[in-house]
């Protein structure tokens, strides 16, 4: 629910004169989903909605959907004509000098940049500099309450659970010298998702010897593969409960179909847990020390250890992105490889941290979710974090 108070406290706190939100057909789902438009069909017209930092907010909506934004506070203007909407936008921020969109400068970061650019000159053109949402976009659309945090951990219990069926069916097939493909791993992750309440916006990665040095590997029926004695395997899973606002969990966890793990697999992991422990202590050291955190900073920081051990080549996607009702929400991610992400890493906000190396030969990728309280305290959720390639034919629910 949009509460006027607490963004107006964020824009003083911020520096900002007022946060512009605009949305034209469903182009700006930031601002839909903070303006409590989410779900509701788009408006065909463009409209505006000005929070200045003090006093009234003002709507900006074409005269034929004149109630479009009659569920928020703040007084209405209505325009017909396009001078009306240039002339309605320039008296919007007449008087101020630092506003807020969704906008990045030079589009560094995509996920925020929904706003046009030519919406964005017709802003400036009025005398307003146009700042990047971003922060206010993370506190107040990726932040979880109370209830969405206890969701999350029922989910998290949930896809731990699913990593004992997954390598538990892969141990059983093999040891009986029964046919065990990629396929069937994933349908009983999705099996145990539906029979315990969960949902996912897509099925789980499932990947076998070279198919686990794919970041990206879809296992489907065209790229079904065997799972025999001796191989490697990546299981990647993500899903949230079945519930209005519920909140995802994400994880990564990997094993060796023997009794043993060859050193091979156990050096490369060996690589990447250290470099997953490096990003969780600055994270801590930063909200215990009480100091900003970005989520570039902690992609430098997982970075560092992988590029030291000669893996950095092969590292090659962001440390982690954030989670929120979609897998990947809209909050910061831990990214200074493919964007420069420096938007404030803040309390009540979930991000997953999961580096990885991936060769022709196989790859490995460990994840974890890490969750800030509204104390700054630090939870790492899904079980206890992977500290070394389980061999699923020795004790296959000892992860």
């Amino acid at each position: 629910m949009f509460e006027l108070g607490p963004v107006q406290d964020a824009l003083r706190e911020y520096g900002l004169d007022g946060w512009l939100l605009y949305d034209f057909k469903g182009s700006n789902p930031l601002a839909r989903r903070i303006l409590d438009l989410d779900g509701r069909k788009p408006f065909s017209r463009r409209f505006f909605y000005l929070v200045p930092a003090e006093g009234t907010p003002i709507k900006l909506v074409h005269a034929i959907e004149s109630g479009a934004l009659d569920h928020l506070p703040g007084e209405k203007r209505a325009y017909l004509r396009w001078q009306e909407l240039e002339a309605g936008v320039a008296a919007l921020v007449a008087g101020r000098s630092r506003v807020a969109m969704e906008y990045s400068p030079r589009n560094a970061n995509p996920y925020i940049s929904r706003v046009d650019a030519g919406t964005v000159e017709l802003v400036r053109s009025a005398g307003a500099e146009v700042v990047s949402s971003g922060d206010l976009v993370g506190r107040f659309e990726a932040t979880w309450d109370d209830d969405q945090w206890a969701m999350h951990r029922e989910a998290a219990r949930v896809c731990r659970g699913a990593y004992d069926v997954a390598f538990g069916l892969i141990a059983e097939r093999v040891r009986e010298d029964r046919s065990v493909m990629e396929t069937d791993v994933q349908k009983a992750i999705l099996d145990h998702f539906a029979a315990n309440g969960l949902t996912t916006d897509g099925p789980p990665i499932v990947g076998v010897g070279p198919h686990s040095g794919d970041p990206h590997y879809e296992t489907t029926p065209e790229t079904d593969a065997p799972i025999r004695e001796g191989d490697f395997v990546l299981v990647d899973l993500w899903a949230k409960v079945n519930r209005p606002r519920a909140v995802y969990a994400d994880y990564t966890r990997v094993g060796f179909v023997g009794e043993s793990v060859p050193s091979l697999y156990e050096d490369r992991f060996r690589v990447i847990v250290e470099a997953r422990d490096a990003g969780i202590a600055l994270v801590k050291e930063r909200f215990a020390s009480g100091r900003e955190l970005r989520g570039g900073e902690v992609d430098d920081a997982v970075r560092r250890v992988v590029e030291a051990a000669g893996y950095g080549e092969f590292f090659n996607h962001r440390t982690g992105h954030n989670i929120g009702q979609d897998d990947h929400g809209n909050g910061a991610h831990l990214d200074n490889l493919e964007t420069r992400d420096d938007r404030l890493i803040l309390r009540r906000t979930c991000f997953s941290i999961e580096p990885g190396i991936y060769k022709e030969d196989f790859g490995v990728r460990t994840e974890v979710d890490v969750f800030i309280d509204a104390e700054g305290g630090v939870h790492v959720t899904g079980g206890e974090p992977q500290s070394r390639v389980l061999p699923i034919l020795a004790r296959a629910g000892d992860l």
